[in-house]
C-alpha cells in the first residue's frame, strides 16, 4: 500500500499549500476521496470549506463546481435542463454543476427539500434524472456540503436519511496564531485565484480506490467494527444509533485510513480513529442527554472507551 500512502501525502501536501495548520481535516478529505464517499463540515464562515473543496479537485486534475443553495434553488438548477434546439429540432441536455469530479455544496440546509433529494441521488445513485432520463455522473464523484451551526434562520436542516448519506463530518475551526500569521503570506487573497497544479488525475484516483478496497481487515477488527455501530443502537442517551450504512462506511474509511498509512492491513486504532468522524453525525441524542452537555461526538467517545479492544487480531 505504499503507493496509496505517497499518493495520500502528495494530496495533503498539495491542499496545506493553501490551507494552513489544518493538516488532520485534509486527511479525512482525503480518505473521503478515496473511498469515493462525501463530506459534510459543520463550521463558521470563513474557515477554508470552499478552499479545502476547490483545493482537493484541483490536486486530482478534476472538474470542481460551487453550488450556492438558496431557498429559491431548483432541483434543475442542480442536475441541469433539456432546452429545445431550433436547427436540430431536438432537445439537448445541459448538464448541471453536479457533473463534476467535486461539487461543493455550499450552505446545503438552506436548499428546499426538494433540490436537496436532487443532490441526494447523485450522491447515493451516483446518477442524475432530468426529464426521465437518466444521466451517469463522472468519476470519481465526491461532494463537500457545508453548513453553518450557528445562523439557523430560513434553513431547512438535513433529514437522517439524508445525513446518513454522507461518509464523515468534520469541522475545520479557526487556525491557532502562527497559523494564522503563515496563511497571510501564503493563501490567495481570493479563493476564485486558488490555482494548484495537479498531483494525480481522475484515472489515478479510480486506481487507489480500488487498491484501498483490498486492505485486508481481520475477522476480529470486523466484529469490533460491528459492535462500535450496535452500541450506538443500545445506548440510553441516544434515540437514533448508527445505521447498516453506517457500519460499512465504517469499514471502507478504515481501509481508507489504513492504506494511506502504507498498511496492508487495518488496526483497531485505525477504526477508533475514524469512528467520530463516521457516526457521530448519524446520532439523534435524547433531549435529557442533551441537557446533561452530552452530544453524538462524546456519545461515540464513551461508547469506544467501553468497548473491549481486539488485543488477538493475527496483525
Amino acid at each position: 500500500m505504499d503507493q496509496v500512502r505517497r499518493a495520500a501525502r502528495r494530496l495533503g501536501d498539495n491542499v496545506e499549500r493553501v490551507l494552513v495548520g489544518k493538516r488532520a481535516a485534509i486527511e479525512l478529505a482525503v480518505v473521503a476521496l478515496l473511498c469515493e464517499g462525501h463530506v459534510l463540515i459543520e463550521d463558521v464562515p470563513g474557515v477554508g470549506k470552499t478552499t479545502l473543496a476547490r483545493a482537493l479537485a484541483q490536486s486530482v486534475g478534476g472538474v470542481f463546481r460551487r453550488l450556492q443553495c438558496t431557498p429559491d434553488l431548483l432541483p434543475s438548477d442542480v442536475t441541469g435542463v433539456s432546452v429545445f434546439d431550433q436547427r436540430s429540432a431536438e432537445f439537448v441536455f445541459r448538464p448541471g454543476p453536479v457533473f463534476a469530479n467535486v461539487l461543493m455544496v455550499d450552505e446545503i440546509n438552506r436548499a428546499t427539500p426538494r433540490t436537496q433529494s436532487a443532490v441526494l441521488e447523485a450522491m447515493q445513485e451516483h446518477q442524475a434524472s432530468v426529464d426521465g432520463v437518466t444521466h451517469p455522473l463522472p468519476r470519481p464523484f465526491v461532494v463537500i456540503a457545508t453548513q453553518n451551526p450557528i445562523e439557523l434562520e430560513g434553513t431547512f436542516p438535513l433529514p437522517e436519511a439524508q445525513l446518513d448519506r454522507f461518509l464523515l463530518r468534520l469541522a475545520l475551526g479557526y487556525p491557532d496564531e502562527r497559523d494564522e500569521r503563515a496563511m497571510l503570506g501564503r493563501a490567495p487573497a481570493d479563493a476564485a485565484g486558488l490555482q494548484l497544479e495537479p498531483v494525480l488525475g481522475p484515472e489515478q484516483v479510480l486506481e487507489l480506490q480500488a487498491l484501498c478496497r483490498q486492505v485486508r481487515m481481520e475477522e476480529e477488527v470486523r466484529n469490533y467494527v460491528v459492535a462500535a455501530a450496535r452500541a450506538t443502537r443500545d445506548d440510553p442517551d441516544v434515540r437514533l444509533g448508527a445505521s447498516p450504512r453506517a457500519t460499512l462506511d465504517l469499514y471502507r474509511a478504515s481501509q481508507a485510513w489504513a492504506a494511506a498509512q502504507g498498511r496492508a492491513f487495518v488496526t483497531p486504532d485505525d477504526v477508533k480513529r475514524l469512528a467520530g468522524p463516521v457516526l457521530a453525525h448519524r446520532l439523534v441524542v435524547s433531549v435529557e442527554a442533551r441537557l446533561r452537555g452530552r452530544d453524538a461526538g462524546r456519545a461515540v467517545e464513551a461508547i469506544l472507551e467501553r468497548l473491549p479492544v481486539p488485543v488477538e487480531a493475527g496483525l
